[in-house]
């Protein structure tokens, strides 16, 4: 038998869901507008500028994007085009592609990051108090809890690791 929502769930419903459909929306056309980035690249040069040496596995990234190989194939060889990645073999794994984030990629993001920092600040982070900051962040972690997800760290858990030492 369905649990339809009553009122007061179904107000809430749709107020977060069209409120996330609409702030996703601005900040990507913020981050377009001032650094010629979409937020796909941007979260990409993220986690390779927090990562040891500014290097990941191809398999990392799509697992910390929540993307398929082929897509994080695709946004990395179009970073690779702008000369912010580039990519080699994992050694001792045919298979295995490592990403590298290059001076120009990180160049490119630290010029990005100061303007879509005040997006974010203007479009939710300074709207709310410190107390709704916090029920954000425990409302955001129960969702990710259940689906099994994680926000990445400062420092993503794995880096690349030489299997011969």
């Amino acid at each position: 038998m369905t649990r339809w929502l009553d009122d007061d769930e179904q107000r809430a419903w749709r107020a977060f869901a069209v409120a996330t459909r609409l702030l996703n929306d601005r900040l990507e056309r913020d981050l377009l507008a001032a650094a010629d980035m979409p937020p796909t690249y941007y979260e990409l040069l993220v986690l390779l500028s927090e990562a040891p040496q500014r290097t990941l596995r191809m398999s990392e990234l799509a697992h910390w994007t929540n993307s398929k190989p082929s897509r994080i194939s695709h946004a990395v060889g179009k970073l690779e085009q702008k000369g912010w990645v580039r990519r080699e073999h994992f050694a001792g794994d045919r298979r295995g592609w490592l990403a590298f984030l290059t001076d120009e990629g990180l160049a490119a993001l630290q010029a990005a990051a100061p303007r879509h920092v005040a997006s974010v600040r203007e479009h939710l982070i300074d709207l709310l108090t410190r107390e709704q900051l916090r029920q954000l962040e425990d409302i955001s972690h129960a969702i990710l809890d259940h689906l099994g997800a994680s926000v990445p760290s400062s420092q993503p858990p794995t880096a690349p690791v030489d299997p011969a030492g």
